[in-house]
């Protein structure tokens, strides 16, 4: 069965569903026992989103009940536009929201004429930096590194994520 939804910017009542569907998001996470631990962390809660949406750029999927079933957040750093956190309900997951969504962060930041869209990711898990390669974001392992990804695969690290299997990539916007 194909979802109908549409992507548009978040605005402050969402916030209140956002902390539900990143949690949804992570069982993902239980597929790799190494990583199921990730499905027990906790989220930023709806004050902490509702921030995102007053100061950073927070695009929402709203199926066609207008429930909203999937997020991205972003900053502008450094002229590029970083995805923080992309999140589709479990349930949704598969139907086109998370490409539609990170499509619509790459006219933003087209439009913007930013230089780039940045993110940090799993490079080993089909639905994180494979994921993101079908859509032309490159791994930056040979290259000079963003401070602001060394910071962001840092502070990964630092909470536990396995820095071995965690990377920085990149689309540079033409």
């Amino acid at each position: 069965m194909s979802l109908t939804f549409t992507v548009r910017r978040a605005v402050l009542a969402d916030a209140a569903a956002l902390p539900a569907i990143e949690r949804s998001a992570a069982e993902l996470f239980r597929l790799d026992p190494s990583l199921g631990w990730l499905a027990e962390t906790e989220v930023p809660e709806a004050a902490q989103h509702l921030l995102a949406i007053e100061h950073a750029f927070v695009w929402v999927a709203e199926n066609s009940d207008q429930e909203v079933v999937g997020f991205l957040r972003a900053l502008e750093i450094d002229q590029q536009l970083h995805i923080e956190e992309l999140s589709v309900s479990q349930l949704c997951q598969g139907q086109g929201l998370g490409r539609a969504l990170v499509l619509v962060a790459i006219e933003h930041a087209r439009q913007q004429t930013l230089r780039a869209v940045t993110l940090t990711t799993f490079r080993d898990l089909p639905w994180n930096a494979p994921f993101y390669q079908r859509l032309g974001f490159n791994v930056l392992d040979a290259t000079p590194i963003d401070q602001h990804l060394i910071e962001a695969l840092q502070a990964e690290i630092a909470i536990g994520f396995p820095g071995e299997r965690r990377c920085a990539m990149r689309l540079p916007i033409p």
